[in-house]
Formats: structure tokens, C-alpha cells, sequence
């Protein structure tokens, strides 16, 4: 029953590493794609000239979990009208923040973001954009710095301190 127990309790902590690990992994990919959309978002307002509702519900198909329910968020709620493209871009932020894996400055980027969405013309918007990619270009390589230093570490600290835990309670 003993080795039932230090079994589990090392699968356990194995796990708890590799999860730590795999979020290491996803912050930078997950970056990445909120770049690649932003991208998408001003080609399709800069040349397309086409509007914040339709871009966002563009973007809501052309884009990967969790970002895909991001912008249809915001699409559905441009197109609702309720509320201006600032609130509605908060509003969907927050909903969907806590299912990526990125952190309160990138949300912080995306946020100031956000405020300048729909408030200012073509050219400026688009500055905007170029400002939001920048911060977030920064935050990709910090990210990236972090996988690289941390993500084989956590998986071997889950293993050993399952191992440590076995050891103790034996």
C-alpha cells in the first residue's frame, strides 16, 4: 500500500511540473498568435478599410483557441452596440484572459490597446497597432528567455520533489 501511495504521489508532482512546463511553452506560442492577429486586424482596417465588427469577426475565424473567442467576443459586441469598442474590447479581454497563458503585462498591452480601439483615424490606429506589436515583440523574447531557462527545470523539479516527498514520508 506504501508504494501504491509514493507511486501516486510522484505521478502527482510529475504531472504539476509538466503542467508548469507546458505553460512555459504555450506563453511565447500563444504570443505569437496575438501578433499575427493584431497584424491581420490592421491590414484588414489599413488597406481593407473594413470596419472594427467585421475585422474582429474575420480575426474570430481566422485565429486558434483562445483567441478566436476573444475577437468574436468583441465582434458580437460591436455588433450588439451596447457599448463602445473600448469597453467592449475590455469586456472580452477579461472574459477570456484567464484561458491563455500570458501574463498581467501582456494584459496590460492589451488593455491600453483596447482604449485607443475605434477612437482614432486610420493612420493613428495604425500607429497604435505598430505600438501594441512592439510591447508585446518585447514581452515574446522575455517569454521565450523564460521557456528556455525554466521549462526543463520544472519538469525535473516536479520529479524531484515528488522523489523528496517519497523519501520523507517512508
Amino acid at each position: 500500500m506504501k508504494w501504491v501511495g509514493a507511486l501516486l504521489i510522484l505521478a502527482a508532482s510529475t504531472w504539476l511540473g509538466t503542467a508548469a512546463s507546458r505553460l512555459l511553452h504555450e506563453r511565447p506560442r500563444q504570443l505569437r498568435q496575438l501578433k499575427a492577429a493584431l497584424r491581420v486586424l490592421e491590414a484588414e482596417v489599413m488597406y481593407g478599410h473594413t470596419p472594427l465588427a467585421d475585422a474582429a469577426d474575420r480575426l474570430a475565424r481566422q485565429t486558434a483557441a483562445p483567441f478566436s473567442e476573444l475577437f468574436a467576443r468583441f465582434a458580437a459586441a460591436l455588433n450588439a452596440g451596447e457599448t463602445s469598442a473600448a469597453m467592449a474590447w475590455e469586456k472580452s479581454l477579461r472574459a477570456v484572459w484567464e484561458k491563455t497563458a500570458l501574463t498581467q503585462g501582456e494584459f496590460e498591452v492589451m488593455l491600453q490597446f483596447g482604449a485607443t480601439l475605434g477612437q482614432y483615424d486610420r493612420l493613428t490606429q495604425q500607429k497604435q497597432i505598430a505600438l501594441a506589436l512592439a510591447h508585446l515583440e518585447r514581452e515574446e523574447a522575455e517569454a521565450v528567455d523564460h521557456e528556455a531557462r525554466y521549462a526543463k527545470m520544472a519538469k525535473s523539479l516536479g520529479v524531484l520533489a515528488g522523489l523528496l516527498l517519497v523519501i520523507l514520508l517512508m
